[in-house]
């Protein structure tokens, strides 16, 4: 499994950003693909993922109402829209896939390489 996540950016306290993860090699039937950030100096958090195989959602209770998860099966692409960002928004964000649902990146062994979000006040 490939991932490649993209769409990060420069952006004002309040501005959208929508975040794509790409999956290759494998179809989105029975993954769980979630979105980790890190940022300088903290260590990767879990922010969301769907499971396929429930239709599930899940988020970090700081992203809760502002973040939402969402994928194309066509397109085989994961997206994370966020709104009303923050200033601690900023970091940078990885999209992981796995069997379960899990919120420790330990769990995770297939990784994109992460996008940076920066949010400036």
């Amino acid at each position: 499994v490939q991932l490649q996540a993209s769409g990060g950016g420069l952006v004002q306290a309040g501005d959208s950003l929508r975040l794509s993860c790409t999956v290759s090699g494998s179809t989105l039937s029975n993954l769980v693909l979630s979105w980790f950030r890190q940022a300088p100096g903290n260590e990767r958090e879990f922010v969301a993922a769907f499971s396929r195989r429930s239709g599930n959602t899940y988020y970090a209770d700081p992203v809760k109402g502002r973040f939402t998860i969402s994928r194309d099966s066509a397109k085989n692409t994961v997206y994370l829209q966020m709104n009303g960002l923050k200033p601690e928004d900023t970091a940078v964000y990885y999209c992981a896939a796995g069997r379960w649902y899990k919120v420790d990146p330990s769990d995770y062994d297939q990784w994109g390489q992460g996008t940076l979000v920066t949010v400036s006040s």
